[in-house]
């Protein structure tokens, strides 16, 4: 099942015209308008989340919005500007979320995310992402995902959530509430249909189609098969001026994943020679399959290292072709790579001198292109006392940062996200515990060393000016090793409550 994300910007043109501006833009809470001619006739046709609130709508006249709100800020607008913005906005989409993404003005993109959305953690996950870089960029945004653009794209402008999830299979009920307005109607039609009692889409999809389609035409009925999924509605992806692509038309329609698969391998071939003439290894591949029925499959494979190796790259693609629904046939096929970096030659390692360290990209690339890039990772070492601040995710392959482990006392294997409270008997203050009691069971201390003390870092945060941890290494009498410490110093109150946690256990 298809699965489409609309992203909607509903403050896109005055959103995009301050962060031009910078800080000769107006402030934030100072209403703003855009206005663009009409005939003879200047007319609003943006405004900022201030200016609607104020009561301006999108259509009146500007000198009337401009005598009900003293102060308006009124510049001209810029569709064109706004247009070629959105296209860059587009291709950002593109590089970081999925290989279908087009533009959706005047406000807005769409992206068909199908069997990408894993490698950014889910879908929910995903759509928040977006929403989240795009409001850090002074970007107001809604996104939502569904089996089919229309869907989608009501959902996102009709429901007030940052962030809608419709279930697979579930468009057609999350339309019946929506207003008919969000099927992307022509505004005589919509008007026509209210004059006619209709308010929301259930009211439509509950009458014959005939009399509608008689009255109308036959728009109406377009856009509602397109919402339900009864009819497919192509995406024209947006590409880069200057990818690398190349692309294979056949003169019979194929299907046969054997045959996909081995004209993958040609193109991968094709797209690698290209790469070595440029000097460049691919970190994403897209292939895209247009099939005759007017719809596109596409794969994504990521790399964590600039890749121009024809056979890794061919098992990558291949790996995901059993995901891929041929339909009727596929006409055309088209390899994409929309993120290269330069890539060196490799020098050719003589025997007579010591062997190069392994090379585990090629294991990083499988395993992060099945279960997702934002799932693998590794600790780095960062410098602190504090255990939980002494480390930090890193991807798999990053440089080595240059830190160095502290080897002066042994860390635990396992490291808990929080410490878990604990009951035990010791003797105050530098005594280890005599048995403790974690998860209801009690264990008897056979073995101990410490106490490790650990100071608070107070130029982070005031309340750690006298926090004190003293952390034991204990052992019980089944042979079970464990990371414990006591909050404070077991003397003042002011360094801690005295209670005890246990916060790893070795291996």
């Amino acid at each position: 099942m298809p699965r489409v994300v609309s992203l909607f910007l509903p403050s896109w043109s005055t959103d995009r015209l301050r962060r031009k501006l910078g800080d000769a833009s107006p402030p934030p809470d100072k209403p703003l308008v855009l206005v663009g001619r009409q005939g003879n006739r200047r007319i609003v046709v943006a405004a900022d989340r201030a200016a609607l609130a104020a009561g301006l709508r999108l259509g009146m006249p500007a000198t009337k919005a401009q005598a009900l709100v003293p102060g308006l800020v009124v510049m001209d607008a810029k569709t064109e500007a706004d247009a070629e913005a959105l296209d860059r906005l587009a291709l950002w989409a593109l590089r970081r979320y999925a290989p279908i993404v087009a533009a959706d003005p005047p406000d807005g993109l769409v992206i068909d995310t199908t069997g990408a959305d894993h490698l950014h953690g889910g879908e929910h996950a995903m759509l928040s992402d977006m929403v989240e870089r795009l409001v850090q960029a002074g970007l107001s945004a809604r996104a939502a995902i569904a089996d089919t653009w229309g869907a989608a794209h009501a959902v996102s402008r009709y429901l007030r959530q940052n962030v809608n999830v419709v279930a697979s299979g579930g468009a057609r009920d999350a339309l019946l509430s929506l207003p008919i307005s969000a099927l992307r109607l022509p505004r005589a039609i919509v008007d026509g249909l209210r004059v006619l009692g209709f308010e929301n889409i259930g009211d439509l999809l509950a009458q014959p189609r005939a009399p509608l389609a008689l009255r109308f035409g036959p728009e109406l009925g377009r856009r509602l098969d397109q919402a339900a999924g009864v009819l497919n509605e192509p995406i024209d992806p947006t590409r880069p001026p200057d990818v690398i692509e190349v692309q294979r038309v056949f003169g019979e329609p194929i299907g046969a994943a054997e045959t996909i698969a081995r004209y993958v391998h040609k193109l991968v071939e094709l797209m690698c020679a290209e790469l070595e003439t440029k000097g460049l290894g691919t970190r994403r591949l897209d292939l895209l399959l247009h099939r005759v029925d007017n719809r596109i499959e596409a794969i994504r494979v990521s790399t964590a290292l600039p890749v121009r190796d024809v056979k890794r790259l061919t098992r990558l693609l291949c790996d995901k072709i059993e995901t891929i629904d041929p339909g009727f046939g596929i006409e055309l096929m088209r390899l994409a790579a929309p993120l290269a970096e330069s890539l060196k030659p490799k020098q050719t390692i003589s025997s007579l001198i010591e062997q190069p360290d392994a090379d585990i990209s090629d294991l990083i690339d499988t395993l992060g292109n099945r279960v997702g890039e934002e799932k693998l990772y590794r600790f780095a070492p960062v410098a602190s006392d504090v255990p939980e601040r002494s480390f930090r995710r890193i991807a798999p392959a990053s440089p080595d940062t240059g830190e160095a482990w502290p080897d002066h006392w042994p860390r635990p294997a396992r490291l808990f996200a929080f410490p878990e409270l604990i009951e035990a008997i010791a003797l105050l203050p530098d005594h280890p515990p005599v048995s403790f009691t974690w998860r209801g069971i009690r264990r008897r201390v056979k073995r101990a060393d410490g106490p490790e003390r650990v100071f608070g870092e107070w130029w982070k945060c005031h309340a750690e000016l006298a926090a004190v941890r003293d952390y034991f290494q204990v052992e019980d009498e089944a042979g079970e090793r464990f990371w414990i410490y006591r909050a404070g110093d077991g003397e003042d109150v002011a360094t801690g409550s005295h209670c005890w946690f246990l916060h790893g256990i070795f291996g």
